[in-house]
């Protein structure tokens, strides 16, 4: 399972897909560059971000933009003029997951009567798209008790505090900067764990989940995958009896 990454905390805000972001040299953005891209830098970069879902989904976030790279059959430089740091890559890829689990749950819980059925289905739909291992650290740290913010963080939520001046260095403008894409991150997982919470919920009160199951053991489930095999339909048969057994272990049983 990988999810952790020390690029995370300092990430920087994702430029929407159909505009062009592009960072200067003296550091400012052009605002004026949003025109749609061209049919080949737009294929450039959906080839990039297939292939970052799947260097992250294989290695983790630590895996360098050189490999991206290579996966895409891009030049690195590419993928940096879409992405002018890993750190907002990682922000879009994350972001756009935590997006696609949120949708399989609700997808399971409009459409599936039976709670059991509906939790399973979510289960199996999101550990077939490979979704989980692409979970970003927010989403696992539920039912994590914190007295306060503290290290980074505390800086960060200082700093948002802090009345704006017209002095203000670049430093303090990008603390800032920072939390406010931080609280957007937060935003997205926060709406995910509500919704798989919904699920839990309903099959605990069914008398189908046990007692002790939370929201961040399924997520665990799903950020759970099967050792990489060779042959596709091998991994696709560990991947099921992987899933078949957590499910099992999650289930309630009669006293």
């Amino acid at each position: 399972m990988h999810i952790q990454d020390p690029h995370w905390a300092s990430a920087s805000a994702v430029a929407p897909a159909g505009a062009v972001s592009a960072a200067t040299g003296n550091g400012r953005g052009d605002a004026a560059r949003t025109t749609p891209l061209r049919v080949d830098a737009q294929r450039n970069l959906e080839h990039v971000l297939r292939a970052a879902r799947e260097v992250f989904g294989e290695l983790g976030y630590g895996a360098p933009m050189e490999d991206v790279a290579r996966r895409a059959r891009v030049g690195v430089g590419t993928v940096y003029r879409r992405f002018p740091s890993k750190d907002v890559l990682v922000r879009r890829i994350a972001e756009e997951e935590t997006s696609r689990l949120t949708d399989q749950a609700r997808a399971a819980l409009s459409q599936e009567d039976e709670p059991w059925s509906a939790l399973s289905r979510f289960l199996r739909t999101s550990v077939a798209s490979g979704a989980g291992r692409l979970l970003p650290p927010q989403v696992l740290r539920v039912g994590v008790v914190e007295d306060g913010p503290e290290g980074a963080d505390a800086v960060l939520v200082d700093e948002a505090r802090v009345p704006q001046q017209r002095d203000r260095s670049a430093t303090e403008l990008r603390l800032v900067e920072q939390r406010s894409a931080q609280e957007s991150d937060d935003a997205g997982a926060a709406t995910l764990l509500e919704v798989v919470g919904q699920l839990v919920e309903r099959a605990r009160a069914a008398g189908e989940l046990r007692a002790d199951v939370t929201v961040s053991d399924v997520l665990l489930v799903i950020a759970t995958a099967a050792p990489s095999l060779p042959d596709a339909a091998q991994q696709a048969a560990a991947s099921a009896r992987l899933l078949d057994i957590l499910l099992e272990g999650l289930r309630s049983r009669p006293a």
